[in-house]
Order: structure tokens, then C-alpha cells, then sequence
């Protein structure tokens, strides 16, 4: 009989130095499973907004990420944490990536007034219509 050898992605994967979103929008890396639905988290970052105490967190209350903190050990304590997070460079990848550019346009557009909106609007209806534009002339043209 054959040999089958089934092996799981290591993306979504739970694992201590996964980074994980939590809901208040920090970020915070796995330091320790406390069980199947809990997990000892710290997040370490420079930036305020960014930053979580050391506190266990339910699984299903956060959002797992593609980043890990390689090799970091079990039940770190904040400072190892601190250090393997900066040499990961966490904070940079994060401000990289689409999560973290689509959660900074949400923000944007929140803060929009009324007026700003009306604003948007009109340049969006200005664009269309040199879109619409253009493309008749190179249709009249064909």
C-alpha cells in the first residue's frame, strides 16, 4: 500500500511568535498557548497605537497574520520579546502590507466631513467623465 503524507500549510497556523490583530487594531505575537482557544500575547511595537500589554487573548477574538517572529522561545519574557520583535522587524512589515494600508484608508475616509465627502464625489464624477471622454475619441477614431 502507498504512502500518503498529509501535512497542514504553515500559514493560519497557531504558533508561539505568530503575530497576531487583535480587536482593538493592535498587534500583538504569541508568547505562550495556554490552551486550544487562549493564548499569552505581547505586543512590543513603537508605535502607540500599535502596541498590546502581555495578556492572555482568546483566539477567536483575534486575527492571525502572515508574520512570526522566528525562533522566539516559549514564555518570553516582554523584553526577549521587545528584542525579537525589533530584529524581525515587525512594525515595517506590517506598514507594508494591504491589512495594515486598507485599515490607514478606513481611518482616512471615517474622518471625512460632509463637505470633504461632496469633495470626493465631485473629483470622482470629473474623473468618469474624462474617462468617458477619452474613450469616445478613440472609438470615434476606430
Amino acid at each position: 500500500m502507498a504512502e500518503i503524507q498529509v501535512g497542514s500549510s504553515s500559514w493560519r497556523r497557531v504558533e508561539v511568535g505568530r503575530i497576531l490583530k487583535l480587536e482593538n487594531g493592535s498587534l500583538a505575537a504569541i508568547v505562550e498557548i495556554i490552551d486550544h482557544k487562549r493564548a499569552l500575547v505581547d505586543g512590543p511595537s513603537t508605535n502607540p497605537r500599535l502596541a498590546a500589554p502581555r495578556a492572555p487573548v482568546s483566539l477567536a477574538n483575534a486575527l492571525i497574520t502572515p508574520l512570526v517572529i522566528e525562533k522566539l522561545p516559549r514564555g518570553a519574557r516582554t523584553g526577549a520579546v521587545k528584542k525579537a520583535w525589533e530584529a524581525a522587524g515587525i512594525d515595517a512589515k506590517w506598514a507594508e502590507g494591504n491589512w495594515a494600508k486598507k485599515q490607514v484608508q478606513q481611518e482616512r475616509r471615517k474622518a471625512l466631513t460632509d463637505f470633504d465627502r461632496f469633495k470626493v464625489m465631485r473629483l470622482k464624477k470629473q474623473r468618469r467623465f474624462e474617462e468617458h471622454k477619452a474613450l469616445a475619441k478613440i472609438k470615434a477614431s476606430a
